[in-house]
């Protein structure tokens, strides 16, 4: 498995700043949404904190890549690994990407519970099981392409990333992608691009795609999504309103093969879909 690099002391420095910034540099945007990208001269620029008690003796700052991995090992050992997901590529995922620094401050002592958690915009970071259940239905391998529907925190992201993926990820919130995208880019998952925009649609001028993850339910599958799958590619994807079930579709050469895996709740996907279903 190949884990982005992050060095300690410029990781801590840039972090510190990205969590603090105000709104991101914008690339001009594709139709559907705006690519988010931090301003390299902010960043680079950007002073960092002073060194706390917990620096070295050389004065270098925490490995922010490091923190909590007690936490994180126990999360995946009895909250991951315990219910059945044993792919030991995923589970080393887990065990690397730092989930604390994907939840605001004021909810980062419960980051490592069994559960979702708030991110602000009435949104959630979901519950480290449903995180790792998703992508191990999706199969991913090194080098595959993923579109990703809601980045939310960057959470999910980061973990694909971690497994060696190129990530496409829309949120239609658009702070929630401004944060999203400065954080990733501060721990280093250079591999993940965040766009603001409309998932329903996806990001057509990327496809195919070798996996597409949803993570709003809307009530029905976009047809773009399914579109923009490629053969052989895997759509895992909460569908419902009230009652909600998390389902994998995979595109073969014959057609689209579909299976409902378990009942689950999910935040609802707003924007195009809404206005779709309102039709006559």
């Amino acid at each position: 498995m190949r884990l982005l690099p992050c060095p300690a002391a410029a990781a801590a420095r840039i972090l510190a700043f990205a969590l603090a910034a105000g709104p991101m540099a914008v690339t001009q945007p594709a139709a559907g949404g705006q690519d988010i990208r931090p301003s390299r001269t902010q960043a680079e620029t950007a002073p960092g904190p002073e060194a706390g008690p917990q620096a070295d003796l050389q004065g270098k700052a925490p490995d922010p890549m490091k923190a909590r991995q007690a936490e994180r090992d126990n999360m995946v050992e009895q909250q991951v690994a315990a219910r059945g997901i044993h792919d030991l590529r995923l589970l080393d995922a887990l065990r690397a990407v730092p989930r604390h620094l994907f939840v605001p401050e004021q909810g980062r002592s419960r980051a490592y519970d069994d559960r979702p958690l708030p991110i602000g915009h009435g949104q959630t970071i979901s519950q480290p099981y449903i995180v790792a259940l998703m992508t191990e239905l999706a199969q991913v391998e090194p080098g595959d392409r993923v579109l990703e529907i809601g980045t939310g925190s960057g959470y999910q992201a980061a973990v694909l990333a971690a497994l060696g993926c190129k990530v496409f990820s829309i949120e239609i919130v658009k702070p929630l992608a401004d944060r999203a995208a400065a954080t990733l880019t501060a721990l280093g998952y250079t591999s993940v691009t965040v766009r603001a925009g409309d998932g329903y649609v996806g990001w057509p001028e990327e496809a195919p795609f070798d996996a597409v993850l949803v993570t709003a339910a809307p009530p029905r599958i976009p047809a773009p999504l399914l579109e923009q799958l490629g053969e052989g590619g895997r759509l895992v994807i909460p569908i419902g309103e009230d009652l909600q079930h998390l389902t994998v579709v995979r595109r073969t050469r014959d057609g689209l093969e579909r299976r409902v895996v378990l009942p689950v709740r999910f935040v609802p996907m707003t924007g195009a879909v809404r206005r779709t279903e309102e039709k006559p």
